[in-house]
């Protein structure tokens, strides 16, 4: 706090509500947004959800540029998702088991795979959806770095929309400030006061908190931070010089952010006094900056040996078949009996291929 007074606010008693006291704004948000059938559909998964959705939006019509079929990528997406919420999960029972032991092995196992209780880590997400959408992109024959790289693009819209679960939430909050974004809520205060009458784990970690102070709003540190990335690398994705490129730039960029706001958050997962996170992010980005140098100088000494993959014949004759195959031409004998204009044929897939290259 640097010495520094900050406003204090009242306790609120809507857990609901959600104040920024330096700008005046109050919100009150029910994480629930409705109920269909008994069941309670919350916000924060409509918040992942549409950041899902507007990253395939975006990202599908672009895959061909990186020579990528977005029909078999398709599969890839789909696997990735499912396994980034189970990495996710995974990833954050394993930081806090002694939260999951219960009386009977069965009661453990409900308990850590009660996803609605709350409890996921986006590192074990983003490892949970690399591993399964790689292994589904060996399996259809998808080149994994280009796979990556627009892949990536799409894990910064989806990040960057997807934290603003954790406002709905009143979660992933920070440590007190005076900052003017500095935030506060029923939910944050209980959630301080309760810790503070435990000992629980943000006091154990050694923070000081005060539960009638505003709050860094981490959440929208990370997802400006994301948002802003998304723009940055769908720019330069048109000047990238190698394959893997936007991938080392996601690392770096989203290492940086996270190294420095992890820092901030109450609830980080720990190993001792380590900062699970931070520890990782710190690493990733070191590693992102190093593998950038050593690439760019080789690219630099030998540029020609770089050829995106999008540029290779293959590249250029997957995404001509997959044309073809979306207006009903499977194979070359297909295509010999297929007439354009003039009852003249149309030439093989290969002769296709060959004649408008540069068109692709």
């Amino acid at each position: 706090m640097n010495g520094t007074e900050v406003n204090s606010t009242e306790m609120i008693k809507d857990i609901y509500e959600i104040q920024f006291p330096e700008l005046g704004w109050k919100f009150h948000i029910d994480p629930t947004a409705f109920t269909i059938a008994g069941i309670d559909i919350q916000w924060y998964a409509l918040i992942i959800i549409s950041g899902l959705l507007l990253a395939m939006l975006y990202c599908f019509p672009r895959m061909k540029k990186f020579g990528v079929d977005s029909d078999k990528a398709i599969d890839a997406v789909i696997g990735g998702v499912i396994g980034g919420i189970i990495g996710a999960r995974i990833y954050y029972v394993l930081m806090n088991l002694k939260d999951y032991k219960k009386d009977t092995f069965s009661a453990s196992l409900l308990a850590a795979i009660n996803i609605r209780s709350g409890g996921l880590a986006i590192y074990g997400g983003i490892i949970g959806a690399v591993i399964v959408g790689l292994t589904i992109c060996r399996i259809r024959k998808i080149k994994i770095l280009p796979m990556l790289d627009i892949s990536v693009i799409g894990f910064l819209i989806g990040q960057g929309i997807g934290r603003w679960g954790n406002f709905v939430n009143q979660e992933a909050f920070g440590t007190n400030t005076d900052f003017i974004l500095g935030m506060t809520g029923g939910r944050i205060q209980r959630t301080i006061s309760n810790s503070m009458q435990s000992g629980g784990s943000m006091f154990e970690n050694g923070l000081n908190m005060i539960w009638e102070q505003p709050v860094h709003p981490c959440f929208f540190y990370e997802s400006v931070w994301c948002l802003l990335g998304f723009v940055i690398l769908a720019i330069f994705a048109k000047h990238r010089k190698y394959d893997g490129q936007l991938l080392l730039m996601y690392m770096a960029w989203y290492g940086a952010e996270r190294a420095v706001v992890e820092g901030l958050r109450t609830d980080s997962l720990m190993i001792g006094s380590i900062r699970v996170s931070q520890a990782v992010s710190i690493i990733i980005l070191v590693a992102s900056v190093i593998l950038q140098i050593i690439i760019g100088f080789k690219v630099k000494r030998d540029p020609e040996s770089f050829v995106l993959y999008c540029n290779t014949p293959e590249a250029v004759a997957i995404l001509e078949e997959a044309r073809l195959r979306k207006i009903g031409i499977e194979d070359d004998n297909d295509l010999n009996e297929h007439i354009i204009s003039d009852d003249e044929p149309i030439a093989t897939v290969n002769e296709i291929v060959a004649e408008n290259k540069e068109d692709f």
